[in-house]
């Protein structure tokens, strides 16, 4: 049986409240990736979304990260909420030609998350995730058609796959249709906990989940308790283990498309309050996923991940 592999984190890591809470006291901010991504085991990047990056920037990155190191890329809100979807190829080009491949084997799955004002249309939806590559060098080709004029990146290290998550927020898409397109091109339906806010669904539609955990109580804000994020781990081990929990709060009544294993995403995202890191913490060390440090809230020493157990 092939093993899944689970990573545990948090969304973007450039946060002042942090500094002196998560990041020891006078903790260069140059250095602040490389803490992080040395106490989780998994990252999303989210300064993608707001603009294009550069390719020094991602080589940077890769080069601050330990070897089994995973990056999540939010695709670029210009897609999703200022076109939406419409007349994308350039933009969709851009996105791929700005130095995303640098990440190479540590570049993990694509994030589409759409605004709550954006309703499911099925056929724009089905050219949108067929015009979506599988592979960085299909990315590649994707990406020659840029007009990008300068701080460009075509070329691939080796060939890999791609793999694309997306993050709904209207109650529209709580349909069979949307589902089924997932399906039919693999991709996965963000397990998004917000608060309440928007649709919590977990649909399986792919061979990964993908989660972002915005807060239980509070948007950005509150944290997990033990309670809560123990249900978590027993939801992220049946996933991971191919299965699905009994209470699956599903949109699509179809069975999803079986798996010995799945491999597992899950972000949080409750930065506000300096909850993420500390809650991606407690959580790894509940599923056993190796770490190297944590930092201790109220005091930023560094401190082994049994720290935290």
């Amino acid at each position: 049986m092939p093993k899944s592999k689970i990573h545990i984190g948090i969304s973007g890591w450039r946060y002042p409240p942090w500094r002196g809470v998560f990041y020891p006291k006078k903790l260069p901010q140059r250095l602040e990736l490389n803490f992080a991504s040395r106490a989780l085991s998994s990252i999303e990047i989210n300064g993608s979304f707001y603009a294009l990056q550069t390719p020094e920037r991602y080589a940077q990155w890769y080069a601050d990260t330990p070897d089994d190191f995973v990056f999540s890329v939010k695709a670029p809100r210009y897609i999703t909420h200022v076109r939406r979807l419409r007349d994308i190829e350039v933009p969709l080009a851009n996105f791929f030609a700005s130095g995303v491949f640098n990440l190479k084997e540590k570049l993990g799955p694509i994030l589409w998350q759409f605004p709550p004002s954006f309703r499911f249309e099925a056929d724009l939806m089905n050219a949108f995730m067929s015009a979506l590559p599988r592979d960085t060098e299909a990315a590649s080709e994707i990406a020659k058609q840029h007009d990008i004029t300068r701080n460009v990146l075509l070329e691939i290290d080796r060939k890999r796959p791609l793999r694309h998550a997306i993050e709904i927020r209207n109650a529209s898409f709580e349909t069979e249709e949307f589902v089924a397109l997932l399906r039919k091109h693999r991709v996965a339906l963000v397990v998004a906990d917000t608060a309440g806010k928007w649709p919590y669904k977990e649909d399986i539609t792919s061979d990964f989940i993908y989660m972002r955990l915005h807060g239980a109580e509070e948007l950005y804000a509150s944290g997990y308790t033990d309670e809560a994020l123990k249900r978590w781990h027993e939801r992220i081990r049946a996933w991971s283990r191919g299965s699905q929990p009994e209470d699956a709060n599903d949109i699509s009544s179809a069975p999803p498309p079986q798996h010995a294993s799945r491999d597992v995403f899950c972000y949080f995202d409750n930065d506000i309050k300096v909850k993420a890191p500390f809650d991606a913490a407690r959580l790894s060390a509940m599923l056993g996923v190796p770490q190297t440090l944590i930092a201790d809230k109220g005091s930023a020493v560094q401190q082994p991940l049994d720290y935290v157990r």
